[in-house]
């Protein structure tokens, strides 16, 4: 037979036991609570951080890959993306008309476009524009319809000591009224009514 003082001492071991055993998980996970708090604030910042990285790589592809589009565009239209129409040559652009005007209407559209009808330098350029003009005739920037037999380019140049490239026997003043300057069959220069209706070329210095 046990003693009463011995089953009282079992009951409170037996108490003291499942007390320890049901609070020891409690303890155990409010210990490393301050310790999952620390770790997570870490792995926050540090995919904050990796996120921050990725912004600023994908920013440096993207300004690299614009850059190398701008340049691929400026290769294909020196004379830039949003002229397509116009034609780089020597320092200079040049645009050809596609609609037939009279030659004072293609001196404003030209200068409607911050530039002037084709004033023609030399050999080289004349080469050019005849290349482009493929047999069509053009208004160029050349007319003497201020003074008669007194041929003055738009931009001023003079006339005298620059090049020239009329075609033989002009210009002569057909009739008495042909003041304007065209390019005419292989290229030549010939002098015409001014209200004919023709091509324009237009030309601008390259944008800086």
């Amino acid at each position: 037979m046990i003693p009463i003082d011995d089953c009282e001492q079992q009951m409170k071991d037996q108490e003291y036991l499942t007390e320890t055993l049901t609070n020891m998980p409690a303890r155990t996970i409010d210990r490393f609570i301050p310790q999952w708090k620390w770790t997570s604030t870490i792995i926050y910042v540090l995919l904050a951080i990796s996120y921050l990285l990725i912004i600023i790589l994908f920013g440096l592809v993207a300004s690299q890959g614009r850059s190398k589009w701008d340049q691929h565009l400026e290769n294909l239209y020196p004379c830039g993306a949003k002229s397509r129409e116009w034609k780089y040559f020597d320092g200079a652009c040049y645009f050809f008309s596609f609609t037939q005007v009279i030659w004072h209407t293609a001196k404003s559209k030209c200068e409607e476009e911050n530039s002037e009808l084709v004033v023609i330098t030399n050999q080289y350029e004349q080469n050019f524009l005849e290349t482009e003009a493929r047999g069509q005739r053009f208004w160029i920037g050349l007319s003497d319809h201020n003074t008669e037999g007194q041929w003055r380019w738009v931009d001023n140049t003079d006339y005298r000591t620059s090049f020239k490239n009329w075609l033989e026997g002009e210009p002569n003043d057909n009739s008495n009224n042909e003041d304007c300057g065209e390019l005419y069959e292989a290229g030549k220069w010939n002098d015409v009514a001014c209200n004919t209706k023709k091509f324009y070329v237009c030309k601008k210095p390259l944008p800086p």
